[in-house]
């Protein structure tokens, strides 16, 4: 027996421990045990016939696919789909319980499928009080305030158990409120929650940009308590506009969790302030229902469409004009993709979305079509495209540099592509919109006037950084940003800071020239005295200059976020059970006119050129090859697949043996992705 929380009646513990369970054959994680308890767990206890209704408490993590919780033959309802660590309650009608054995069973509804799925659950109590008074039965007022202006301000408030346990709320979502197990977003920076007795630790946010406030509370039943938490920005931007490129609700995509009014809340309460509205094959203007919630002087709202193709790819495209058809999503190869893009919007952004993820069976870039280290789509054209994402914050990657080393060989092949940082949200909090963000260059004196066509310049000349939890800065040059191209003259100074809040870390910064690392420096953990200066790390690095043009990104890395306040989401679609959360911030591309040409070429078109000159002398080729790096030295080997395709490997290894360390690294990698290509298949499985 154990007291409810809240009531001098004792509550009855069904279950004290916390259980492995798995649905599925496979670990879906190496965090936990190689083997699961079972499939499903079922408790049997001797109960008494309850009257009344009661409340059955759980603690869960973990938990991706629908898990239902059935008390005999009732069935109670399911565990929250979340990944995160949540207290639980569920409604226990009258007379589920009988007088005698009663039993309790936790079980998949897709135990039989493909995929598995790893969760945790336990520590289960019956409270006998129902449901709508034990999650009321304290309260606290929460007051968020700007430090710098003294105003309320949108935040996201989370609140957790000793354990990092978001605890089930008894306040409903409303106006100004958007409410999930242990989080509520609000739009005027004011919260009046209920929820159940206990000691809990309230935390305050803003997302990226803003420092953390937290405050310890100990409500006893019926006891209220008030909190004003102080954030502040810290994170300097100005002259950058916060933009999600992949925002989703509910209303309209039809799945997740998010409704349109709740999604202008967390919108405000992250301080996104230019959010594309990206629905499946709609065009959905977000102006209406932000005005409605009282929030749109804190962001400029785009219409937006993610083109949702039956079997190649999602793009999101924007922005649109109000009124304009619909974009056609049922197209089945590329060109008309590009045709029907081009009937709708006029040069607008098109982003190619989580490249290396399957829907419809079509994985982008698939290693069976998609040669990564140079960029060559190997079933035709390359995507219509001028971005793509590098970052999904709701799709993450387990490998979290895979989708940056396709952006570099899309690069190094001439391709001009856009980095984005997107969150793909559906919901309110299980993925966290604008966890994911792209940092455009665009005035940003007022979030609610931000000039569009600015910010689409910007956008398609590549002046963006890229963040998940980190941003870095780069200054060439001492002028030189990215987008921008610079002019020959001796060597090359380069500038990198790397930003973030007291609450993320960095722990790596690296410099890359054509994709290959050619600078690095770990960053140490800041000293406690550092609280509140956003500079993680600062430093200089010079370059000789280079005798080809080649681009700089300058990318910092860090550790995930593991607290309940801003939780790192692991992939939902993993390539292994290994997995580290990261942060991770990296800028636009750089372009050096290091031949003094006045353009920027590229690695290919200095391979095609070599190429040709050698005449196939494999000797003449590597000798040429040389005042080149390894990104010129992995077309050159593209260039010479395409020339020669049934005598390809005889002659890159014939340059191979005549070349330098530089080259040869160049080839090589070349030739190893190249044979997995042909060694893959198209994968068939969608999720």
């Amino acid at each position: 027996m154990a007291f409810a929380p809240g009531s001098d009646a004792p509550g009855q513990t069904v279950d004290p421990a916390m259980h492995h369970l798995r649905s599925g054959e496979m670990r879906e994680w190496d965090d936990f045990p190689q083997q699961a308890e079972g499939q499903e767990r079922v408790v049997r206890f001797s109960g008494s016939k309850n009257k009344s209704p009661q409340t059955l408490r759980l603690r869960q993590r973990d938990v991706k696919q629908v898990w239902r919780v059935r008390l005999g033959q009732k069935d109670l309802g399911t565990l929250v789909q979340d990944e995160a660590e949540i207290v639980h309650y569920l409604a226990v009608p009258a007379g589920a319980l009988v007088d005698g054995d009663n039993e309790l069973r936790i079980a998949c509804d897709d135990a039989k499928g493909e995929a598995s799925d790893d969760v945790s659950v336990g520590e289960i109590e019956l409270i006998p009080r129902p449901l709508p008074d034990v999650v009321t039965e304290s309260s606290i007022a929460i007051d968020v305030v700007d430090g710098g202006t003294g105003e309320h301000i949108p935040a996201r408030i989370t609140i957790a158990d000793a354990r990092g346990g978001r605890v089930t709320l008894g306040t409903p979502s409303g106006p100004t409120l958007a409410v999930r197990p242990g989080v509520a977003y609000t739009g005027d920076g004011r919260a009046d929650l209920r929820l159940p007795a206990g000691h809990y630790t309230v935390y305050a946010g803003r997302g990226f940009e803003y420092s953390l406030a937290l405050a310890e509370v100990d409500l006893a039943p019926g006891a209220r308590a008030e909190k004003k938490l102080t954030i502040r920005r810290v994170v300097p931007t100005e002259g950058w506009v916060a933009c999600d490129t992949h925002v989703h609700t509910l209303t309209y995509s039809r799945h997740g969790d998010a409704t349109v009014d709740e999604r202008m809340l967390t919108l405000a309460g992250e301080g996104i302030e230019l959010p594309i509205a990206t629905e499946h094959n709609l065009q959905i203007d977000y102006a209406p229902p932000a005005e409605k919630m009282k929030v749109r002087r804190y962001f400029t709202p785009v219409i937006g469409n993610e083109l949702t193709t039956a079997a190649r790819g999602h793009f999101n495209v924007f922005p649109i004009e109000p009124e304009k058809k619909l974009i056609k999503w049922q197209v089945r190869d590329w060109d008309a993709v590009s045709r029907a893009i081009g009937d709708v919007a006029t040069d607008p952004v098109v982003v190619l979305n989580h490249a290396r993820d399957i829907h419809g069976g079509f994985r982008p870039f698939d290693p069976s079509r998609h040669i990564s280290l140079t960029g060559e789509q190997l079933d035709g054209p390359p995507a219509p495209a001028n971005a793509m994402e590098v970052v999904n914050s709701g799709a993450t990657m387990n490998d979290p540099l895979m989708l940056f080393r396709d952006w570099f060989g899309m690069l190094n092949a001439g391709h001009r592509l856009t980095p984005v940082g997107a969150s793909d949200s559906h919901d309110v909090t299980r993925y966290i919109v604008g966890q994911g963000r792209t940092y455009v260059r665009c005035g940003d004196a007022d979030p609610g006037k931000i000039d569009l066509g600015q910010a689409r310049r910007s956008f398609l000349e590549g002046r963006v950084m890229v963040s998940y939890g980190l941003l870095t800065t780069i200054t060439v040059n001492h002028r030189f940003g990215p987008g921008d191209l610079v002019p020959a003259a001796g060597d090359v100074d380069v500038g990198v800071k790397v930003l973030g809040p007291e609450w993320v870390k960095a722990s790596r910064v690296a410099l890359y020239a054509n994709g290959v690392e050619v600078r690095s420096a770990d960053i140490p953990a800041r000293p406690a005295n550092a609280r509140g200066d956003a500079v993680q790390w600062q430093g200089r690095w010079t370059l000789a200059r280079p005798k080809h043009d080649v681009y700089l990104v300058a990318m910092a890395t860090g550790p995930g976020n593991a607290a309940p306040y801003w939780t790192s989401a692991r992939p939902y679609q993993p390539t292994s059970s290994h997995w580290e959360g990261y942060a991770i911030g990296s800028t636009g591309a750089v372009w050096l006119d290091g031949d003094a040409s006045g353009r920027f070429e590229s690695a290919r078109e200095y391979a095609a050129r070599a190429v040709e000159a050698s005449g196939g002398d494999p000797e003449l080729l590597a000798t040429r090859l040389e005042d080149f790096d390894e990104a010129v030295a992995a077309q050159a080997a593209a260039a010479i697949r395409n020339r020669l395709p049934g005598e390809f490997e005889t002659a890159a290894a014939r340059v191979i043996a005549a070349a330098g360390p530089t080259v040869r690294r160049g080839l090589e990698a070349y030739l190893a992705q190249w044979r997995q290509a042909r060694s893959e298949t198209q994968p068939q499985a969608d999720k």
